[in-house]
């Protein structure tokens, strides 16, 4: 399925969803098509929603950008290559903070886990310390990882004693009248309903994945056909200790419109119906630049601009950050760049999501008061023999937003 919107002038101008939310492959006229009420795992667009979230609470005086986030956990939070250097909310919204996804990024309910055992040296789950980097000392070097966020949401619960993906209910999500959340065994059954199932065409064989175009879609996640989404915590769970539990870095389900919403409010300086659900310095310091690549290379340079695999290799892609989103700069290089539309002229802030099938954005220039969103719920083809030819995303999501752009945001 594909789920689209275009914004221009603070106005949605266009929106439209294509193909099923959920396909029957022995009986196709049992599959249900997607439409404005469709959910999707929006992958690492949940980041910024959770910036939103953390962003509220400093403003609410219970979290510090500056401050050593070890007095939010509980423990002694240090990378111990650089033992003397403190780890800040700023490093961990802007992905600075020297923390890395070598050693995984969630831990289930059933491990009982403690983050202080994962981090600390001497922990059950440290192991060889691989989420650690030995490159910089934090705040120095800019890498994309998804563990700091899993940080972020342990230490959202830490000073509020409340569930991450309840909190985000109570913080941003119901506040803004969003459909959906973190959690799918908490949605309504109107609303798990709505939620996409999310597909490839690619099976296991011998051992590896094959894709095959023409064979059937696979599902690979949200497909409650026949079982709910089970409880990701139990009830003895304590908030504070495992944020990672409730995908802070991915798990959030949102429909287009949603997103537009989100769009829309950080646009308005933090306004939506008049409700001011952030205040405009707050919004302010999010878009500001927190990060941006020096573009040298080798042990000068201050980031890693390919960050994680996917995103068409992500070549090049990132080159500069705010807290909780990505600023385009409308770079186009030739091993790739942060180009959003052929030809150029577009910076934008926002974010890219990349998981189990699914391709997104969410981007928008505040300026303007435009923007785009894109939520794909699977493809027929390995992505990654489909690289742009114009930035470091794949070349189907160039060719979504030079649609969305030429045909909707920039008309006359």
């Amino acid at each position: 399925s594909l789920s689209v919107l275009a914004m221009r002038g603070g106005k949605v101008v266009y929106e439209q969803q294509f193909g099923h939310k959920w396909i029957d492959n022995d009986n196709p006229s049992n599959s249900k098509p997607a439409d404005s009420a469709t959910l999707y795992r929006i992958a690492s667009i949940s980041k910024t929603i959770t910036g939103l979230g953390a962003m509220k609470l400093v403003e609410q005086g219970k979290l510090d950008l500056d401050a050593d986030v070890s007095q939010y956990l509980g423990f002694t939070f240090r990378n111990p290559h650089f033992g003397d250097e403190l780890i800040t909310l700023r490093q961990l919204l802007c992905h600075t903070s020297s923390i890395r996804d070598d050693a995984g990024y969630y831990w289930d309910a059933k491990s009982n886990t403690h983050l202080r055992e994962v981090f600390t040296p001497g922990g059950k789950l440290y192991g060889k310390g691989a989420m650690w980097s030995k490159r910089a000392a934090p705040g120095r070097f800019f890498q994309y990882a998804n563990l700091p966020w899993g940080v972020i949401g342990t230490i959202m619960e830490a000073v509020t004693r409340e569930r991450f993906d309840r909190l985000m209910r109570r913080l941003i999500l119901d506040p803004m009248r969003l459909v959906g959340g973190f959690h799918p065994a908490d949605l309504s059954p109107r609303d798990l309903a709505n939620v996409a199932t999310l597909y490839r065409k690619r099976q296991g064989v011998n051992g590896r994945e094959v894709w095959n175009s023409a064979g059937p879609w696979v599902a690979q996640v949200d497909d409650y056909s026949k079982n709910p989404p089970e409880p990701r915590a139990t009830s003895d769970y304590v908030p504070g200790t495992n944020g990672t539990l409730f995908g802070p870095q991915g798990n959030c389900r949102l429909t287009a419109q949603g997103l537009g919403r989100v769009m829309l409010m950080l646009m308005d300086e933090g306004q939506i119906d008049g409700k001011q659900i952030l205040k405009p310095a707050t919004v302010r310091e999010m878009m500001r630049t927190q990060w941006q690549h020096n573009g040298l290379g080798g042990r000068i340079s201050n980031g890693d601009p390919n960050g994680e695999s996917g995103f068409g290799g992500q070549v090049k892609l990132f080159n500069a950050w705010g807290l909780g989103m990505q600023q385009f700069l409308d770079v186009s290089q030739p091993n790739g760049g942060d180009r959003l539309v052929s030809g150029g002229g577009y910076r934008a802030f926002g974010h890219l999501g990349n998981a189990w099938g699914l391709t997104s954005a969410m981007v928008f220039n505040p300026w303007a008061r435009d923007g785009m969103v894109f939520l794909i719920g699977g493809s027929a083809f390995d992505p990654e023999t489909h690289a742009g030819v114009r930035s470091g995303m794949y070349r189907h999501e160039e060719q979504i937003l030079d649609a969305l752009y030429t045909l909707a945001v920039n008309t006359v």
